[in-house]
């Protein structure tokens, strides 16, 4: 039974945030720091989970994904509740009326930097419970309520164009210079995101054209996934504005784009460096592994990226952790952080990235590694070359 009680960490680590958006004040801080504090620290000291055990109860399972789709909407609306002045759906005279704590005159004691504490611990929740519940959602095509769910989930990041992206174009690309979400060596993660989200809608929506032009149905209709995407987010601001007015859109559109750029900072560490022709095989050794414990519990087995990558319609809790594949730095928050200072960052991975060409790329990739390092920019990487050697052997 432990192994279906892990898979709801997520549920756990929205507590916090949920009651710091109703004490108001310094409370605001709490939902962040909690998150962030438990995953890292439990990442760092606490080791990796190798297990694969066997679940009979997939359905079980699954509901808990669903779970995710009323816990991201109650979150984001305690987001909104916390910068209203008034008292949406009497929230806090329910919270008076049980506890006898006076939430809209705490409220009145928040700050800006309380503010953006809150900000930044809703989309830290909304990537964790929306953008990744809704990656591994998206990947069941055969079960339409499940897409749907997931769709929904990936409203709030103002990003339903991954689930067309990343399903049909990312899985194919994956370590190629086609692909929207590689990260090429020398590429900063600031630059990444603003890249990779440019790229990665271009590509959602031209894959969903060619859709639509097989099956003979217009581009610019309701037929097209890509605009009912954008009206799904847009739905949402509507809810933003109905519950705290203008104020309500532009924070709840800042903490999507937050959410949004945390999947690119994890796409950008999942496949930093890494080449491929995209005409080859998707290996194991194709994207960045890590198997630490409550990265992999807090995020579905996400962090267990080489076998998702390897075999992309596996289920989360079927999904191998392949111990033998190449490692992220540590686990996913604290690689994440770590993202943030490219000198760091540089420090850090430049060595794993000339690794992986030593020890998993083959002749052909060696080849394209080479050419990856001349274009990086980055003299570690530029002075490096295996073409030569394998000219000279031929």
């Amino acid at each position: 039974m432990f192994h279906y009680i892990k898979y709801t960490l997520f549920h756990l680590l929205a507590l916090p945030l949920m009651i710091g958006f109703t004490i108001g004040g310094d409370g605001l801080y709490l939902g962040f720091i909690c998150a962030a504090g438990i995953i890292v620290f439990g990442d760092l000291f606490l080791g990796d989970d190798i297990s694969t055990p066997e679940f009979n109860k997939s359905g079980l399972l699954t509901a808990q994904l669903w779970s995710s789709l009323p816990l991201i909407i109650f979150v984001n609306f305690l987001l909104m509740w916390a910068i209203t002045d008034g008292d949406p759906l009497g929230y806090g005279a329910l919270i008076e009326s049980v506890t006898g704590y006076d939430a809209i005159g705490a409220r009145a004691t928040n700050t800006i930097p309380g503010v953006i504490g809150a900000i930044l611990g809703c989309a830290l929740l909304s990537a964790i419970v929306g953008t990744i519940v809704g990656h591994e959602l998206t990947h069941r095509t055969w079960d339409p309520l499940s897409l749907l769910i997931g769709r929904w989930l990936l409203a709030f990041s103002w990003d339903t164009g991954f689930s067309i992206e990343h399903v049909y174009g990312h899985h194919a690309y994956v370590g190629s210079t086609e692909d929207p979400a590689t990260a090429p060596r020398g590429r900063n993660v600031y630059q990444h995101i603003v890249i990779s989200t440019y790229r990665g809608n271009v590509s959602a929506a031209k894959i969903e054209a060619q859709r639509l032009k097989k099956k003979r149905q217009g581009v610019w209709s309701l037929h097209n996934r890509y605009i009912r995407g954008l009206l799904m987010s847009t739905l949402l601001e509507v809810g933003a504005f109905a519950l705290a007015g203008w104020e309500g859109v532009l924070i709840f559109t800042i903490s999507a784009l937050i959410t949004k750029s945390m999947l690119e900072m994890v796409n950008f560490m999942e496949h930093y460096g890494i080449v491929r022709n995209p005409k080859s095989p998707v290996q194991p050794y194709h994207s960045w592994n890590s198997n630490k414990r409550f990265s992999s519990w807090g995020t579905f087995n996400l962090t267990r990226h080489s076998h998702h990558h390897a075999e992309g319609d596996v289920p989360f809790h079927k999904l191998k952790p392949y111990s033998d594949a190449p490692m992220m730095i540590n686990g996913l928050l604290t690689t994440m952080f770590l993202t943030l200072i490219p000198p760091l960052w540089n420090a850090l991975m430049t060595p794993k990235v000339l690794e992986w060409d030593r020890k998993y790329a083959s002749e052909e990739e060696l080849i394209l590694a080479d050419e990856a390092n001349q274009r990086s920019g980055k003299k570690a990487y530029q002075t490096v070359s295996y073409t030569r050697p394998l000219k000279t052997a031929a």
